[in-house]
């Protein structure tokens, strides 16, 4: 069973993650970047799930810290974002994130891409 990180801070978008996921997965919850920088240092997740307009430290910073830290570098961060608009998601994979998933969340399409990186070794570290 692989590990989860969801960093968001709306419950409602984690239910709705979580209910999708089924129990297919073991699951941890953070709601602000600290907590989420935390949890993938004790947890050593294998997928990470960014919330990037989170409020204090937001998903980019996060997302810069873990790719820079060789210890986490290599854990895949996928960006959930409402930014939708044109370059956003070249935006987030510049930054570090491994993929993007804008809001509000294809629950489909959200399951695909979480299963193709959780059946795939990841590719490589990101450098920030």
């Amino acid at each position: 069973m692989s590990t989860i990180l969801i960093v968001e801070d709306t419950q409602d978008n984690f239910d709705l993650i979580e209910d999708a996921l089924d129990n297919a997965h073991r699951l941890i919850h953070a709601t602000t970047g600290l907590e989420g920088l935390a949890q993938t240092r004790v947890h050593n997740p294998d997928l990470v799930l960014l919330d990037m307009g989170l409020p204090g430290m937001d998903g980019w910073e996060v997302v810069q810290c873990l790719k820079s830290d060789p210890e986490t570098r290599t854990v895949p961060v996928l960006a959930l974002t409402a930014h939708a608009m044109t370059g956003d998601r070249e935006k987030c994979l510049k930054v570090g994130c491994d993929d993007y998933v804008a809001k509000p969340i294809d629950i489909v399409g959200l399951v695909a891409t979480i299963n193709r990186y959780l059946t795939h070794a990841p590719a490589g570290s990101v450098d920030c």
